[in-house]
C-alpha cells in the first residue's frame, strides 16, 4: 500500500546505567560480534553509548540466526573527577538469537564491584 510505513527492522540495543552514580553511563565503548562456525568473533559494529547511556541499534544490518557477542569496554568509562578507577574493565556477553523477527535489548547495570545484565524488552 502506497504511503504505508515500512516495518521496522529488528535491532540489537543496549542501555547502561551506573547505579553507583544514579545516572546513565555515557561514553562506554560497545562492540557487537557475530560468532562464526569456528566460534571466532567477527566484528560487526562498534559504538559509544550516548548521553542517555544507550546504543539504539548495534546491528545496522539484517539479523541472522546464530551466536552474537556484546563486549562492553568499561576501562574508559569514568565518573566526573574520579579518574579511571573501575574494578571491572571489560564485560563480554554471548547471546543466542533464533527469532530474527524481534529486537533484542541487553541492558547493563554497573556498580563499583558488581554488574548485572538481562534480556530486556
Amino acid at each position: 500500500m502506497a504511503g504505508a510505513p515500512e516495518p521496522s527492522q529488528p535491532t540489537i540495543s543496549t542501555h547502561i546505567l551506573d547505579t553507583d552514580q544514579g545516572q546513565p553511563a555515557a561514553g562506554v565503548h560497545v562492540t557487537l560480534y557475530r560468532l562464526g562456525e569456528d566460534n571466532r568473533p567477527i566484528r560487526l559494529t562498534q559504538a559509544l553509548t550516548d548521553a542517555d547511556g544507550r546504543v539504539r541499534d548495534l546491528l545496522e544490518r539484517t539479523m541472522a540466526p546464530g551466536d552474537y557477542r556484546l563486549e562492553f569496554n568499561l576501562a574508559g568509562e569514568t565518573t566526573p573527577g574520579s579518574g579511571d578507577e573501575r574494578f571491572f574493565r571489560r564485560l563480554t556477553v554471548d547471546l543466542r538469537i533464533e527469532d530474527v523477527g524481534r529486537s533484542y535489548h541487553v541492558p547493563l547495570l554497573l556498580a563499583p564491584f558488581s554488574m548485572t545484565t538481562y534480556r530486556g524488552s
